[in-house]
């Protein structure tokens, strides 16, 4: 793949291809001609931020997004005091490697927990204190809706909607929203959602991946490869383009198989699915 160019939007998220190393994901990037990666803080910490930012930066490759911050809604003081002390860490690190955006996973249902609103009213309460915070390092904050199927342990933000209603409660340049297609694709509200995201300046990060049957045993790991599942991935892109989106779309895939393959046959794969079902 050397000397290849894939497309211009197409960026790379990580744990796509989890069993490359940091200078590997990389050089394999490089070789592919993917301008841009979504980078993992565990990975990007364990190799060091300072280390991650001078590999990305001598290779010329734009960050599109650092996962994730969040888990936010704890019900004890002394829980949502250590979620926003990380998150402050994660924005930190966000704007050490250089990541445009820093996604935001908002948390489930503490266990015993069944007050959904509550949850909720929690998330705005720590975005409360973090937004300043992020502001002062120049990070946008980018809450990300997941699949109702999370909303018990993961994330009690299960649309679109939901996240906006929430984000538009802070400024548009210091919060926005992510759309992914695995998570959203089934909400016949999104078109309309997505319009109003565009219209505010909301939308900071497009993912991609498929959603496939039957559903592997650990759901978590069940997104699909690019055009093995039922998403239509060109029209949900052509939505957020609809509404205004001009960013990189960042094809983030968790799958044991992709996984168990080498990785740049896997990157080689996915810059040919990209143009296919997504372009």
């Amino acid at each position: 793949m050397k000397g290849a160019t894939a497309p211009a939007r197409l960026s790379l998220n990580q744990e796509t291809i989890r069993q490359w190393s940091l200078p590997d994901l990389v050089a394999g990037c490089t070789a592919a001609g993917v301008a841009a990666v979504g980078l993992w803080r565990e990975p990007v910490r364990g190799f060091g931020v300072r280390e991650t930012a001078k590999l990305l930066s001598g290779a010329g490759l734009r960050v599109s997004s650092l996962c994730r911050g969040g888990f936010f809604t704890a019900a004890d003081p002394a829980g949502r005091a250590a979620a926003l002390q990380d998150n402050r860490r994660a924005v930190e690190e966000a704007a050490e490697v250089g990541a445009d955006v820093l996604v935001l996973v908002a948390g489930g249902l503490p266990p015993g927990e069944r007050d959904l609103v509550g949850a909720r009213q929690r998330i705005v309460d720590v975005l409360g204190d973090l937004v300043p915070w992020a502001a002062g390092f120049g990070v946008r904050l980018g809450i990300e809706p997941l699949h109702p199927m999370f909303a018990a342990d993961r994330c009690v933000v299960s649309t679109l909607g939901q996240a906006l209603d929430i984000a538009e409660q802070f400024p548009a340049e210091r919060v926005g929203v992510v759309a992914d297609s695995y998570h959203l694709w089934w909400d016949e509200r999104l078109p309309g959602e997505l319009r109003r995201a565009g219209a505010g300046g909301r939308i900071v990060s497009v993912q991609v991946a498929d959603w496939v049957t039957p559903l592997p045993e650990g759901v978590l790991l069940g997104r699909g490869q690019l055009g093995d599942g039922c998403v239509d991935l060109r029209g949900f892109r052509e939505l957020a383009d609809a509404a205004g989106y001009r960013g990189p779309v960042e094809v983030e895939i968790f799958h044991s198989g992709l996984w168990a393959r080498e990785g740049s046959e896997v990157l080689e794969e996915v810059v040919d699915r990209y143009r296919r079902h997504v372009e």
